[in-house]
């Protein structure tokens, strides 16, 4: 395998990491921005109070993306499978 090889396996690997946490990390993230000024205009500074939201936010976003994001694994995984005998080379 040459190192061009390795370089566009790791660098589509990473993509596909990216693109599979994205969706429940900006949920997380929104739902963090918006509990973190819901606390800085009521001066409430309850830790659960921004634990709990952004843990059914990511329920949420796993819950709606789940789907999809399992077809995108299971197609990378499938591609990655079948191009294993040509790398050997």
């Amino acid at each position: 395998m040459t190192d061009s090889g390795v370089l566009e396996l790791a660098q589509r690997s990473v993509m596909m990491a990216l693109m599979l946490a994205a969706p429940v990390l900006g949920f997380g993230l929104v739902v963090g921005l918006l509990v973190s000024v819901f606390q800085a205009a009521t001066q409430i500074q309850e830790m659960t109070l921004s634990f709990v939201p952004k843990i059914l936010a990511a329920t949420a976003a796993l819950v709606l993306f789940g789907p999809w994001m399992l077809r995108s694994m299971i197609t990378f995984t499938t591609k990655l499978l079948t191009t294993i005998p040509h790398l050997a080379r």
